[in-house]
């Protein structure tokens, strides 16, 4: 392929190709870079939304199970219970997206000691609620059988009846008020235990961004290399560009241009160096021949 016109052409193609394909390459290495970053936000993202459900699931089944030991208010069960569900809930859809589920073992243990803590105090608070009921079923007939007994040798034995009955149910209330205290002390410790273990996992999302934000200053760097290259290389052919324009076009049209007024001027012969290619040396030989017949034709002077 010759011609100065199809060389300039090749010239500036090829420096419109490299600038193409490196823009190419370092949008498509962006993209990686974004899509990265994405992921990584949206992980951080998830996992602090898990962390902060399983907190409000925890605060939420800890209220409800204070005010159950505390005030003995049966409307508590149903909430503790859902804050329960809650929280298991929760941790299983962590386990599911989690990639290392190595943070969750403890949460995971302390979860389900809640459960089984749970459950033992509920089961036993609707069993305590159970026998006041029949207590207080009994002690109502007990009060009719007072009321409707009109026999004096019976109606002693029936308020020393109802004393001892008194007494032991006194008995029997300070001995669940004890085993509720035990029970919230024990619940104290494993909600303690549970929170830690939250925030752990929630360290430990966070601890995991160092190595992927080292894998995105990487991938940035894999963005900005080739158009770095592609910078250097650029420079390099247009430099050579321009050594091979002022070699094939500049140099030689100067030298004609000059050749050719030493001849009008001085008469000097036309002699420019033949180096020259294309076009140029067309050019070359035309204007030698115009010399030349005006040499042998002076009249056309």
């Amino acid at each position: 392929m010759t011609g100065i016109r199809k060389r300039v052409t090749i010239g500036f193609l090829s420096i419109v190709c490299l600038l193409f394909l490196s823009g190419m390459l370092s949008f498509l290495e962006l993209n990686v870079l974004s899509r990265d970053t994405g992921e990584i936000l949206a992980a951080n993202r998830r996992n602090i939304e898990l962390a902060k459900e399983m907190l409000d699931a925890a605060h939420e089944q800890s209220l409800a199970f204070t005010r159950l030991s505390m005030h003995h208010d049966a409307r508590y069960d149903s909430l503790c219970r859902a804050g329960m569900n809650r929280l298991e809930q929760t941790l299983e859809v962590a386990q599911k997206e989690a990639t290392d589920k190595s943070s969750l073992d403890s949460l995971s243990i302390v979860t389900t000691e809640l459960r089984l803590l749970t459950d033992r105090f509920l089961a036993r608070f609707a069993e305590q609620r159970a026998h006041e009921q029949r207590l207080a079923v009994e002690a109502e007939q007990r009060r009719l059988l007072l009321q409707i007994d009109t026999l004096a040798h019976i109606l002693p034995d029936s308020i020393r009846q109802a004393d001892s009955l008194a007494m032991v149910k006194s008995g029997e209330s300070l001995s669940t008020a004890a085993n509720y205290l035990a029970e919230q002390d024990r619940h104290d410790g494993l909600y303690r235990r549970l929170t830690t273990a939250i925030q752990n996992y929630m360290t430990s999302a966070q601890s995991s961004l160092a190595p992927r934000t080292e894998q995105l200053r990487k991938n940035a760097y894999r963005a900005v290399t080739p158009v770095l290259i592609s910078l250097l290389v650029m420079i390099a052919i247009v430099l050579l560009l321009y050594y091979f324009m002022l070699l094939y076009c500049v140099n030689p049209v100067l030298r004609i241009n000059r050749s050719l007024g030493d001849w009008l001027q001085f008469r000097i012969p036309y002699r420019p160096k033949d180096d020259m290619q294309d076009e140029l040396k067309e050019l070359n030989e035309k204007i030698d021949t115009l010399i030349n017949l005006s040499k042998h034709n002076p009249n056309n002077r």
